[in-house]
């Protein structure tokens, strides 16, 4: 694998229809999963390490986001990438760059509720990162749900020719979704976060004994977890409808750390949702 710091030299070291992994760094072993996935089609990996400034809000975590571009790479070799692409800022957005790329409402919703502009700031980064990878494929978490529905929107919309993959969301030991910041969560805290996998499982329960009411589904424990959001939407995150694949998001924050989760439910196969929590990746 080489680490690459332009987009010109990324181009100048491979060849092929390009698998791209766009990451923010602070790599852990969700991301080695998406390289992993990448790397079972034909072409070249690229994996993308850069801190986009344009989707953090005032007083979020822009400056103390966890940076260590060593420990990316080894972590993005060792699951199979052929190239880590370390930008600059200055490449990302050159002077007079002006253009930004708007999701939709959407985008103001959840997540985006709390957080203005966020997603237009994962937008118009994705967006760019695209234009100067040009690949055919794009691999992105489970994990974060509303982004992943919203660039696939985005690059449909705008007829952009890639296929934007959603891969399994990787959790640890008790089901907490693996994220950059649990690193930011104390013992004590770490300890606590564990009610956010079990909030999503107590609902998978509900939801495969036949409960299809959205209060009863989301009456759930949340003790210790200050709540933003816990909600159920259609799998494309319309309004809920019993009879179609839904998704089961939530929200909040452990001491100052937001979490964010999501647990898709299949009216055909309903207890198959809360053994996803547990899941192993599969070899």
């Amino acid at each position: 694998m080489i680490i690459a710091r332009s987009a010109a030299d990324v181009h100048a070291a491979v060849e092929g229809p390009i698998t791209f992994v766009p990451t923010m760094g602070a790599l852990h072993d969700g991301h080695a999963s998406l390289v992993r996935l990448a790397a079972q089609g034909t072409g070249p990996v690229v994996v993308s390490d850069f801190v986009n400034p344009t989707q953090f809000g005032p007083g979020e975590d822009f400056e103390a986001y966890p940076r260590d571009l060593d420990a990316d790479a080894a972590i993005a070799e060792a699951a199979g990438a052929d190239v880590l692409w370390a930008p600059s800022v200055e490449e990302i957005y050159p002077p007079g760059f002006a253009t930004t790329v708007d999701p939709g409402p959407l985008a103001e919703e959840l997540c985006g509720a709390s957080r203005p502009g966020h997603f237009v700031g994962v937008a118009t980064v994705v967006i760019r990162l695209f234009g100067l990878m040009q690949p055919v494929r794009a691999i992105f978490g489970r994990k974060d749900y509303q982004q992943l529905v919203l660039l696939q929107r985005v690059t449909r919309d705008l007829a952009l020719g890639i296929d934007v993959v959603g891969a399994p969301t990787i959790r640890e030991h008790d089901g907490l979704a693996m994220s950059s910041r649990n690193r930011y969560l104390s013992p004590e805290e770490r300890a606590l976060a564990a009610v956010v996998p079990n909030a999503l499982r107590n609902v998978a329960a509900s939801y495969a004994n036949g409960e299809r009411r959205p209060d009863a589904l989301l009456d759930v424990p949340l003790d210790a977890l200050e709540l933003e959001y816990l909600t159920v939407r259609a799998a494309d995150l319309s309004p809920y409808d019993p009879d179609r694949p839904a998704v089961v998001l939530i929200a909040g924050r452990i001491g100052g750390t937001r979490l964010i989760d999501n647990l898709e439910l299949d009216p055909i196969a309903p207890a198959s949702a809360g053994d996803a929590l547990f899941a192993k990746e599969s070899a």
